[in-house]
């Protein structure tokens, strides 16, 4: 069935690999038959307003080119609409669209899903802020270690790709220390120093680092996992594990459910989805279902 279908593409998503994908989306959708409506702007912030005015006019589905940063502003503007999200995953850790079990790198199987697959309803995190205003975040929002790692490796222009986040990590662990935090779980008050705190909505970030292995995204509830205060040899040894889901076996490390979080901490600014987020604290809350996106026909509904 023919849909209305927006076009948002990063060209510069997985080293050029967005643009190749945007070329072959944009002409796969039009062989299918559908209307494309072009959104893609100059620049991000042209790309985000011509989308949103799409999306209040009530266009079918939003397609967007590119990494978990493009998913970041798709599930912003998708967000409590009937406009369906639809992901071309081009980018290098893509953990959104592994998380949902989408293709990766692959226009034709993504393009294929608007009619062969179903729409989905997953759950989303909500963070109000009076001065940003309603943000939302897909995957996982960290605080911490990560956050800080993830803004090096934004400032940095070499290398590429998942080795850019690794020298980022070398960069900054000698000179990182354990942060003092307030985490609030649905009203119960925790206060630690620790490493990092992970709130998660999927199980992973970062190119695959499985945070919160058992994280769901339609259950209603965050997972939230809590690195406690480690020394730097400690911390080397718990860190490559997070690849395999099996630092959750450390004693310093915590995994909670909550459906409210709220973080506290003085100098620390967050990262969510990959992108550069929020300053704590931040109050942030899962809404169920916040989000129809488009999902192979084997994931269930």
């Amino acid at each position: 069935m023919s849909q209305r279908v927006a076009l948002i593409v990063n060209p510069t998503a997985g080293k050029g690999v967005g643009r190749q994908l945007g070329e072959q989306t944009r002409r796969l959708l039009r062989e299918a038959g559908h209307d494309v409506v072009e959104v893609s702007g100059s620049d991000y912030a042209q790309a985000r307003e011509r989308a949103r005015s799409v999306v209040a006019e009530g266009v079918d589905t939003l397609a967007v080119v590119g990494g978990d940063g493009m998913v970041h502003l798709g599930v912003n503007l998708c967000a409590g609409t009937p406009t369906r999200l639809a992901v071309v995953a081009a980018g290098t850790g893509n953990d959104f669209a592994r998380n949902l079990g989408l293709p990766v790198r692959d226009a034709r199987a993504s393009v294929g899903l608007l009619t062969e697959g179903h729409t989905r309803r997953v759950d989303l995190g909500r963070v109000r802020d009076a001065v940003a205003g309603e943000r939302w975040f897909g995957g996982v929002l960290g605080a911490g270690f990560d956050a800080v790692v993830n803004a090096r490796a934004q400032r940095m222009t070499w290398p590429r790709g998942q080795m850019r986040y690794n020298l980022a990590v070398l960069r900054e662990l000698p000179v990182f220390r354990p942060i003092p935090y307030a985490v609030e779980l649905d009203g119960r008050r925790l206060e630690t120093r620790a490493m990092l705190v992970a709130v998660a909505n999927t199980t992973s970030f970062g190119g695959g680092m499985r945070v919160c292995p058992d994280a769901d995204v339609a259950d209603g509830l965050f997972d939230v996992m809590i690195v406690h205060a480690l020394s730097i040899p400690a911390f080397l040894r718990v860190f490559p594990k997070v690849y395999s889901g099996t630092h959750i076996t450390h004693p310093a490390v915590e995994i909670h459910r909550a459906r409210r979080v709220r973080l506290e901490a003085s100098g620390i600014h967050s990262q969510a989805d990959g992108e550069t987020f929020a300053d704590l604290p931040i109050d942030a809350e899962v809404v169920p279902g916040a989000l129809r996106v488009v999902t192979p026909s084997g994931v269930s509904a």
